[in-house]
């Protein structure tokens, strides 16, 4: 059987063209360090939030030198506390669930990217350097308000933070 010039081009090209779809697929799931939100993680009670220690209370705390975690709750349709305010040059942990219904959460100019399940606590890490503000948004539809739902993560100086912290204004 002869198979002309042209039909071997393209068929070359076929499975170039497939090839590259397959290892264009594994590098996106496994070279830029995406990663699942983990099972080892017990779930929670998205109803019972106000029992969970964690979640009761959202908050800010300083867990070391120049490091926070925040304790986030999404909801239809915002974000609690809000605004999130944390010092410059620090590394915040982010533990993120939801009260209600599927979520996203994304800091806007960040890495931070983030799918929120009642029942599941999402865990993303940011470094943040000099004072400034960055949207929150919800990148999941999550209802007729999705469209508004929004926040902010205020990074302040360090003196800045100290003062709303312990002036009784903590966010």
């Amino acid at each position: 059987m002869h198979i002309h010039a042209y039909e071997k081009l393209w068929l070359a090209a076929s499975v170039m063209l497939i090839l590259l779809l397959v290892g264009s697929v594994t590098y996106g799931a496994i070279g830029p360090g995406v990663a699942m939100v983990a099972d080892s993680e017990p779930t929670i009670d998205a109803g019972g939030l106000d029992e969970d220690e964690r979640f009761s209370e959202p908050r800010v705390e300083q867990v070391g030198e120049n490091e926070y975690e925040a304790y986030v709750v999404s909801f239809q349709f915002g974000f609690q506390p809000d605004p999130i305010v944390v010092p410059e040059n620090s590394t915040v942990t982010f533990y993120v669930t939801s009260r209600d219904v599927i979520h996203g959460f994304e800091v806007a100019g960040t890495n931070a990217n983030t799918m929120v399940v009642p029942g599941e606590v999402s865990e993303i890490k940011v470094e943040v350097e000099e004072p400034q503000e960055y949207g929150l948004i919800c990148n999941e539809y999550c209802g007729a308000g999705h469209h508004a739902m929004e926040g902010k993560v205020n990074v302040v100086s360090q003196a800045e933070y100290e003062d709303r912290t312990s002036g009784g204004d903590s966010e």
